[in-house]
């Protein structure tokens, strides 16, 4: 993804040069963590079973790009946490924050979700990938973020203020925004039984959590 996801644009980039939260280079320990991580989780989703595309220069026994959601490692961990429980299964990006070293996402293409500290956790699958007019991103979309109590006025109003901090600008209402879905691959998620046992299931993020993805 590639904010993959202010929700927006994963702080991330390829595998050969993985960053956490707030752009951070991860170090050799964390790069081979991915690849490690890589390689249990393609077995585990069975991937050679499906054509997924790993990404553009990302083919064979490599991994696909790494990125950590939003802007701080608080952030990537509230929104990381919102994906392995389910409530979070789309994230948005400012479509400026593209370009040639950047391409826009793809159908099809996975992507390995790191934690605020640079640790891979989930193994995520992009399902449809659409740009839009900021403020005709859909009441259903805002709610596939999993965020707050999911409405599109919470939505505009969090998203303007993620974009508005990380492009230092004000936000437009026609500026051209990726909407981006996705599917968790691996982990799978917790069993509904365990979810009761532990006395709580899946939370929407708070709505002060400011996201951009």
């Amino acid at each position: 993804m590639s904010d993959h996801e202010g929700g927006g644009c994963p702080a991330g980039s390829g595998a050969e040069d993985p960053t956490a939260a707030g752009g951070t280079p991860v170090d050799d320990s964390h790069a081979t963590e991915i690849l490690e991580f890589w390689e249990v989780a393609r077995m585990r989703a069975h991937l050679d079973e499906i054509g997924a595309v790993t990404g553009h220069t990302v083919t064979g026994s490599l991994p696909p790009q790494s990125f950590a959601f939003g802007d701080s490692p608080e952030l990537a961990d509230r929104l990381l946490a919102a994906v392995l429980a389910g409530t979070k299964t789309a994230t948005t990006s400012s479509l400026w924050e593209f370009g040639e070293d950047i391409p826009l996402p793809r159908k099809g293409e996975l992507s390995i979700v790191l934690d605020g500290a640079g640790h891979p956790r989930a193994l995520i699958r992009t399902t449809s990938v659409e740009v839009l007019p900021f403020d005709q991103v859909g009441s259903d979309f805002a709610l596939a973020e999993g965020e707050g109590d999911g409405s599109q006025a919470e939505w505009r109003a969090g998203h303007r203020r993620y974009f508005a901090r990380v492009l230092d600008r004000d936000i437009p209402d026609d500026m051209p925004v990726v909407c981006e879905r996705f599917e968790v691959r691996w982990p799978p998620r917790p069993r509904r039984g365990a979810a009761r046992m532990g006395g709580a299931g899946p939370a929407r993020l708070a709505p002060d959590t400011e996201t951009n993805a």
